[in-house]
């Protein structure tokens, strides 16, 4: 009876050892998975640590390649949003027209381009406040001395596929209370000024409706071959985009480029980087 006793016991020290083990084994587990928690939290922490933007760097002096790196009066104003949310700051190059697509799918932070507030564009991202107005201008081949919407009609014009240009001078042509509609005006789209240009050069186009600056630029550095006047028929203001209900971000980028333009900033990043194209 005794062998039977003990050897009962020893049983039930083991039943009992067993479950002690089970128990601790589950209450150890959320603490296995706090600590994933924690190293996830570090993944994240450290990706925290940049804010991404994303551009297209061929709209000079606002974004431009400098041998491999992306430099620019946008770039310049990121930095300086990058400084005051204590973040590191990433610049990608994309095409224009995937700009929008790529903020919204949450690929980028932020989209800085000179990319005119417009209401198509506010339908699907929201706006920061203005912090440059411009007028588009007309690039045209010396000896055209193109100035108006009127002197574009029955000419081949060359736009920024997505721009402001490309959407007033298609609209001018294709509507049918547009300036432009019956008069054989044809728009050609690009993927930047700098090819549409290539082909007024070479007399495949008659003119390019782009941005100020820009045109500004290209005409610089062809001066013997091209000009440009303003196109005061259509203005606009640049602003920088941010996904739609990302109102901390928005608010932290208004604050800083309102800093920015009550210091001059931007119109002294404008006149460093016209100098420098």
């Amino acid at each position: 009876m005794k062998k039977v006793i003990s050897v009962v016991l020893i049983i039930a020290a083991m039943l009992s050892l067993f479950v002690g083990c089970s128990q601790n084994t589950g209450m150890e587990q959320p603490s296995s998975s706090s600590g994933g928690e924690e190293h996830a939290e570090g993944t994240n922490g450290d990706k925290d640590n940049t804010i991404k933007m994303y551009t297209n760097a061929e709209f000079a002096p606002f974004e431009y390649f400098e041998g491999e790196k992306i430099v620019g009066v946008d770039v310049d104003i990121a930095q300086e949003i990058a400084k005051d949310l204590g973040k590191e700051l990433v610049v990608e190059h994309i095409d224009f027209k995937s700009l929008i697509p790529a903020l919204t799918t949450g690929k980028a932070d932020f989209v800085a381009a000179g990319m005119t507030i417009s209401s198509d564009r506010e339908e699907e991202v929201d706006f920061t406040i203005p912090y440059i107005e411009s007028i588009q201008n007309i690039i045209y081949k010396k000896g055209a001395e193109l100035k108006s919407m009127d002197d574009l009609k029955g000419k081949k014009i060359g736009v920024q596929l997505g721009t402001t240009g490309d959407l007033s001078v298609s609209e001018a042509v294709d509507s049918e209370d547009g300036k432009l509609h019956g008069s054989g005006a044809e728009v050609k789209t690009y993927a930047n000024a700098l090819e549409a240009s290539q082909d007024l050069l070479t007399g495949r186009i008659d003119a390019v409706v782009i941005d100020e600056l820009p045109a500004e630029e290209i005409v610089k550095n062809n001066e013997e071959n091209l000009g440009t006047v303003n196109f005061g028929e259509i203005s606009e203001n640049y602003g920088i985009a941010v996904k739609q209900g990302n109102e901390e971000l928005l608010k932290s980028i208004n604050s800083t480029l309102q800093r920015l333009i009550d210091e001059g900033k931007i119109d002294e990043f404008v006149a460093n980087h016209k100098k420098n194209v």
